[in-house]
């Protein structure tokens, strides 16, 4: 019986790629993004945009001085809310941009 050959070294992982942004590229990186329900959404503090993609079509919108930091939308269609530390910011309370 031979002994057990040593065990070769494992490969360093790659780094994973990034998904294409969604987003034009004038308004930078967004601070918070995220997706639930089909919905996505791109925070952009210092441009005070919120940019949001529903059914593949991407909305403006202006945040004011509101800081997103998340999403926190209800099933059933229900209208997006996001998250704050202000408190929930529903989509309908913002000025939508075109």
């Amino acid at each position: 019986m031979e002994p057990m050959k040593p065990m070769e070294p494992m490969k360093p992982m790659e780094p994973m790629e990034s998904a294409p942004a969604w987003w034009p590229e004038d308004l930078g990186s967004p601070s918070s993004s995220g997706s639930q329900n089909g919905l996505r959404y791109a925070f952009f503090p210092e441009k005070r945009r919120l940019l949001v993609e529903r059914n593949g079509r991407r909305e403006s919108y202006d945040s004011a001085d509101h800081r997103i930091t998340g999403i926190a939308q209800d099933g059933n269609g229900a209208e997006p809310r996001f998250a704050g530390p202000d408190g929930p910011v529903a989509l309908s309370s913002l000025s939508r941009i075109d």
